[in-house]
This record gives structure tokens, sequence and C-alpha cells, in this order.
């Protein structure tokens, strides 16, 4: 029986899923391996990608820049995020009735923090890229210790949010409380979880719309001094298109997640959020791979370090073979790409 105001600390996992009504199955459904198998590709998938960004960004010196510094941190909480995707695949499905109370509080904290922190770096991309543009630099001039501050300020957020859970935001001893996409946890943390990322949302579409027209505005006066060069007209559509791909992917990733993370938290009962919240996570840990694309393959001279350290993984493969050709291939792999002395933020990919 349960009684109101104790706390139930050494009951199973199941007992917290039934008190939820949310199933817990002791067997592999068709639908469990789908998901598990759709999980795994994409968490590869999400690993190879961000750490092709972290080695491209430690390697090449043209990336000792703020906004790489941070796309280093966004790559970093990505990777981040697929371990802990990774970490849930291995623990979901039948082995989830074996999993402790503290290996459950594990396996969900490791998930906010991840994406805690890479909803916040995005933020951040978003706010060092008006600064940027603003003060008409290609990238900014933040010293280097404000910008580890505000990494490290990133990642003290993602860690609170992702521990409170497990020591104080629980539902363990109000059961009527309990959310039933996690049942362990009390729906409010869900609510604020949706919200403050709807507002980080909100705060980014504010932010690169103030770009948007800042940029416009001066491409249209400076063409009306160079009879509207055809280069000025690209610029603007380049733009227009890195604002729609920034934020789409994130619209596109998130929200569905997000509205069945608040239509729990505010305890919608007609609504079947256990339907579909597999899949929305799925597609939110997609976010993760999706941000290597848009905030580093869209950036030529990070495209070029790909191709290098790629073509130097396949020329050190190739050793074993022969000495002579992988010697020649990297003296002509050797290739200087002089970036222009004062960049202009109009052309910078990396928005």
């Amino acid at each position: 029986m349960v009684i109101m105001g104790q706390c139930y600390y050494n009951e199973t996992i199941g007992f917290f899923y039934n008190n939820s009504g949310k199933e817990l199955s002791s067997h592999w459904r068709p639908k469990d391996v789908v998901v598990v198998a759709l999980g795994l590709t994409v968490s590869v998938l999400v690993l190879l990608t961000n750490l092709l960004v972290i080695a491209a960004i430690a390697s090449n010196r043209r990336f000792h820049q703020p906004i790489y510094y941070l796309l280093g941190n966004l790559a970093a909480a990505d990777l981040f995020a697929g371990v802990a995707y990774l970490f849930l695949m291995f623990h979901t499905g039948p082995r989830t009735a074996r999993l402790s109370l503290e290996g459950w509080f594990l396996r969900q904290g490791l998930l906010d923090t991840s994406l805690t922190a890479s909803v916040a770096t995005l933020l951040a991309i978003a706010v060092e890229r008006h600064r940027s543009v603003m003060a008409v630099q290609l990238h900014s001039r933040l010293p280097r210790g404000r910008v580890v501050m505000l990494i490290v300020g990133v990642w003290v957020a993602a860690l609170g949010l992702g521990l409170l859970p497990a020591h104080s935001w629980h539902c363990l001893c109000a059961l009527d409380r309990c959310s039933r996409m996690a049942p362990l946890l009390s729906r409010s943390y869900l609510a604020v979880w949706a919200l403050s990322s709807l507002l980080v949302f909100l705060l980014m579409v504010a932010v690169y719309t103030r770009i948007f027209f800042y940029v416009r505005r001066r491409v249209q006066r400076m063409a009306e001094h160079v009879s509207c060069h055809p280069r000025y007209r690209e610029t603007t559509l380049s733009l227009v298109k890195t604002v729609v791909i920034i934020l789409g992917a994130f619209v596109v990733c998130w929200t569905p997640g997000q509205v069945v993370l608040l239509l729990d938290g505010l305890g919608c009962e007609s609504c079947n959020v256990l339907a579909v919240e597999k899949y929305f996570l799925l597609l939110a840990e997609a976010n993760s791979l999706v941000n290597a694309a848009v905030y580093s393959c869209r950036d030529a001279e990070m495209r070029r370090t790909f191709r290098r350290l790629l073509c130097c993984a396949c020329l050190r493969q190739s050793t074993r073979e022969s000495v002579h050709h992988t010697s020649s291939a990297q003296g002509g792999a050797s290739t200087r790409i002089m970036l222009p002395e004062n960049g202009h933020p109009l052309m910078d990919s990396t928005l």
C-alpha cells in the first residue's frame, strides 16, 4: 500500500514503473529491438563525427579562436551525448528492470547533463556570433580566459541540472508527482527542462534575427556604393540559408521531444506520450549528429582539415605497403591556404 509522504528508497525500479503506469517489458519486443538498433547506429555516428571535429580543431592552428573553442565544446558535449545514449542503449528494454535506483539515476543524469550542455553551447555560439558580427570581425576577440569561463559555466549548469534529480528533484517521497516518461522524476523537473529548452530556442531566434537584419542593412548600404555587385546578394542568401538551417535543425530535432516532456510535466492524462517518447528522444540525440554538419562542415577550412585528417589516416595505413608512395602523397598534401587579414563577417560560414 502506498502511503502519502513516505519515502521509497528501498523499492525496485518495477515499483515506480507500475506506479506511473509505464510498461516494463520482461523480454525483447520488436519495437525495443528497432529502437536499440537505431540508437546504436546514431550513437556510433555521433561519436565518430564529433571526434573528427575535435581532432580537426586541435590539429589546425587556424581554429584556435573563441568561436572554434565553442565549436569544440559543442563537439565535446555531443560526444558526451553519444556516450550517454550508448549507455542507455545497453541498459534499456528488459535490462531496465535490473537497474538499481542509483543506476537508473546515473543513466538519466548522463543524458540530461550531455543534452543540456549541447543546448547551452548552441546559445553560447549564437551570442559569440552576435558579438563578432556587431564588432565587424570574422572571429570574436574575446579573451581566452573569458571563453574558458563561459565553457565552464555551461558545464556547471549542465551538471547541476543533470545531478539535481538524483539528490532532490525526484518523486521517491511523493509518488503522486511522478512523471510517466521518467517514473522516478518529478513532473515539475520535466516541465522546467522543456521550458528552459524553449527559452534557449527563443533567445537563439532573437539573436540570429538581429544578426540577419544587421547584416542585410550593411549589405544594402555597401551595395549602393558598388552598383549592387552580385556577391552581396549571394552573401545575404547564404546568411539566410545558414540561419534557416541552424534554427530549422533545432526545431526539427528538439520540438517533438520538448512537447511530450512538457505535456507529461503538466500532467496531461489523455496525452499518449509513452507511445512516442523513445523515438523523440532518438530524434533529440540525432541533433548531436546534425550539429557537426551545421556548425563544422559548412566551414570550408574545416572541410579541408577533415580531408587532411582522413587522408593522413589512409596514408598511415598504406605505409605498410609502400613507403615511397606515402612520402610523396604527404608532400603533395601540403597546401598553404592564406586567410584574409581583415575577414568580413558576412562570409563567415560558421555562423
